[in-house]
């Protein structure tokens, strides 16, 4: 029996096997619906399997997405086993991003974290690839926004954190370092970061020497700017 291998498809839901059958029968589409204001269709196939199209992600597959629509798939068209597969990726896609919008909806995502999420759930690498491709087109994923987003909550919290702590926390979660430095530079403005200057000064005077000089040399380590510095020692 001869195979076909093609990364991240899948012929059940939640499984990859990397592997596809491709000397079966082909399918039928027994019953085509229109769902979601004509965005997706739902397809009923011989084989009893349930899918939903979103002609978002048929430029993902062999499917030409210039020349086929979700119209395109009407009760009685024909499948090879090899279309009814892609259609299932399709399907996968359709999955995923549902996954992640939920996630979105909680809470602002970064992409490295929303992917891993979306692999945890099972979910294929090549769909969840497409997924983050979709949403970062979208702009319903951005890593800029989420970065500065998660710095304007961290400084609410009024914690002594150095710019620098806060960036490595950010790179922990997934954000590269020039990106970190660049959301915090556009979250601090110069009244926050005298006032987190304050707040790690007062945190950090039992563990430092009583010498400004010591003091303005850590402090510079830590990332806060010459200006703050000069504010606090010359101001």
């Amino acid at each position: 029996m001869v195979k076909r291998a093609l990364a991240g498809v899948s012929s059940s839901p939640n499984v990859n096997t990397g592997h596809l059958y491709t000397d079966l029968p082909p399918l039928t589409i027994h019953s085509a619906r229109i769902l979601h204001l004509g965005r997706t269709v739902s397809l009923e196939l011989s084989d009893d399997s349930l899918l939903v199209i979103s002609p978002s992600y048929l430029s993902e597959t062999s499917f030409d997405s210039e020349m086929e629509t979700i119209t395109s798939f009407e009760a009685g068209r024909e499948l090879s086993t090899y279309e009814a597969e892609e259609l299932r990726f399709v399907d996968e896609c359709v999955r995923a991003e549902a996954a992640a919008l939920r996630l979105v909806a909680r809470a602002e995502q970064n992409s490295v974290a929303l992917t891993a999420k979306l692999e945890r759930r099972t979910f294929g690498r090549r769909a969840v690839k497409a997924v983050m491709s979709h949403l970062l087109v979208e702009n319903l994923i951005n890593d800029e926004r989420y970065a500065e987003s998660w710095i304007r909550a961290r400084l609410s919290l009024r914690k002594a954190e150095s710019p620098n702590a806060l960036c490595a926390a950010l790179q922990r979660r997934g954000i590269s370092k020039k990106l970190a430095h660049t959301a915090l530079t556009a979250a601090l403005n110069p009244e926050d970061e005298y006032d987190l200057l304050l707040r790690y000064i007062e945190k950090s005077k039992s563990s430092q020497s009583n010498s400004n000089f010591s003091l303005k040399v850590h402090l510079k380590y830590e990332g806060f700017s010459a200006i703050a510095l000069e504010s606090y020692f010359d101001g």
